[in-house]
């Protein structure tokens, strides 16, 4: 990979990687959806906005006949091309996944190119995480845009993206500013408490992921869903399974054993001859779309704005 330098803090590289890698469904689970404010994703393009260890920066990923044509801008801009191979799973192994079930060895085979994608921020990572706690999607993505209206800037560049907020900044937000996102005080406070120890939230990038799972548990608020949700994304953890989320159980039950509804327990259970590889397994049944029949009314969104 060469990088050449365009105009002040603007970087331009070509990468053809010499690894089995398919941009969009390794990049996929990164996005929010419509409305993401930090990131968009569709067709063969990529852009992500982002605080780096060397500033801000936005990225660009344009993708065509197995070659990445990626441009960056921002005082980060280096970092984030230092880092590319490990946000395209470079680091990561899909051979250690063994199938045990048809559907998974079918999956294995449509999404040979899906990896496990390793952003390397950590603080970004969990506040997407505690945004989306014991809410439906539409309300984190919602409050995730407000924050970033709120509190975030606009990205280097040409890309019209918003930086998530600055830790510092997170940190000394009063309740009142939470709440115009929708994020009540509990959830506000988990964000809060981690944006005073960012910068060791961060080194986790370094440890073991076993050991960066511990501690990120020793914080208050942050359980097993939250943890996995951050880890998995900001460090490629291939085993992160979010306990407690409202639709993966259902979604492995039904795909694994033709269960149209199943708890934690039962999803554990299921994916058990894949310990190592759970994340892994679930990215490739979500990627199939085969969710489950649905009964009865959806889980209803609230709202707490203005209180």
């Amino acid at each position: 990979m060469s990088t050449t330098s365009i105009e002040a803090f603007t970087l331009e590289t070509r990468l053809r990687p010499d690894w089995a890698v398919d941009p969009a469904t390794t990049l996929r689970p990164l996005w929010q959806g419509p409305g993401d404010p930090h990131l968009r994703l569709g067709g063969n393009v990529f852009e992500q906005a982002t605080r780096t260890p060397l500033g801000p920066a936005a990225l660009r990923l344009e993708w065509r006949a197995g070659e990445i044509h990626a441009l960056a801008w921002g005082a980060g801009a280096e970092w984030v091309m230092a880092t590319l191979p490990d946000l395209l799973g470079r680091r990561d192994d899909p051979a250690a996944l063994r199938p045990q079930h048809e559907v998974v060895r079918r999956l294995v085979r449509t999404f040979g190119g899906a990896r496990m994608a390793r952003t390397g921020r950590v603080m970004e990572a969990l506040v997407t995480a505690v945004i989306g706690q014991k809410v439906t999607g539409h309300e984190a993505r919602r409050s995730l845009r407000h924050l970033a209206l709120l509190l975030g800037e606009p990205a280097p560049g040409p890309l019209g993206l918003r930086l998530p907020p600055a830790p510092d900044r997170l940190g000394t937000q009063p309740d009142w500013v939470f709440h115009r996102a929708g994020i009540e005080r509990r959830r506000a406070d988990v964000l809060r408490r981690a944006a005073t120890v960012a910068d060791r939230l961060e080194q986790l990038c370094g440890l073991a992921i076993d050991e960066g799972r511990r501690r990120m548990l020793s914080i208050n608020g942050i359980g097993q869903w939250t943890a996995a949700e951050t880890l998995r994304p900001a460090l490629g953890d291939p085993d992160a399974v979010s306990v407690g989320d409202y639709h993966v159980p259902s979604l492995v039950s039904w795909l694994l054993a033709g269960e149209p509804r199943g708890d934690d327990e039962r999803m554990l259970e299921l994916l058990e001859p894949y310990r190592g590889q759970r994340a892994r397994v679930v990215m490739l049944l979500e990627l199939s779309g085969m969710w489950p029949p649905r009964y009865g009314p959806r889980r209803a969104p609230r709202t707490i704005r203005g209180i």
